[in-house]
């Protein structure tokens, strides 16, 4: 069984714990540097990306999610949880600075112009929901990262090593298919 943290400070919190257990993962609440021992990989949720800096900093996990980067933990960032990972994030200062990629926030608009769309990706299937909500899109990719998927010319997905980052949210429908591709990169 897996052992995934989903970091658990705000956000979409629940909707993963959910999804990661319908897969039968052993889910740790990380909330504190105690939480992040043992884990197979880390969930980074979408929420409020300067609220999530704000406790990340509190509660001094910054740092230690930087070194579990560093020496190759499997992370998953949906929406504000990619914004957390960009090594670059325009108009604003990058958080964790981890993946090679540069993040545009709130690039789709405000919460009142969220939307759904079906998503053709490769190598994880077709048809597959996606919920963007205040969502931010990935503007550029640094070498060696593989841009996974794109909606109206934007990048919507990408992969650096082990790294994964998502620009809109997959766990609040009910296709675990790209939580399972997450999960397939853990050895």
């Amino acid at each position: 069984m897996k052992r995934i943290g989903v970091l658990a400070l705000q956000g979409a919190v629940r909707e993963h714990v959910q999804m990661l257990e319908f897969l039968d993962c052993e889910v740790v609440l990380v909330k504190q540097q105690n939480d992040l021992q043992q884990l197979d990989g880390l969930v980074l949720p979408g929420g409020e990306s300067t609220t999530m800096r704000k406790l990340l900093n509190r509660y001094e996990l910054l740092e230690p999610i930087r070194t579990l980067a560093k020496t190759g933990l499997p992370m998953f960032g949906t929406c504000a949880g990619l914004i957390l990972l960009a090594n670059e994030v325009v108009d604003d200062e990058p958080h964790l600075a981890i993946m090679n990629v540069a993040v545009a926030r709130n690039s789709y608009g405000r919460q009142v112009d969220s939307f759904e769309v079906d998503l053709n990706i490769p190598k994880i299937g077709k048809s597959i929901p996606a919920v963007f909500i205040r969502a931010p899109h990935i503007e550029s990719v640094g070498d060696g990262v593989e841009i996974l998927a794109e909606h109206e010319g934007k990048i919507v997905l990408a992969q650096d090593g082990h790294l994964l980052g998502c620009s809109f949210h997959p766990e609040l429908t009910k296709d675990t298919r790209i939580l399972k591709y997450f999960l397939s990169s853990i050895v």
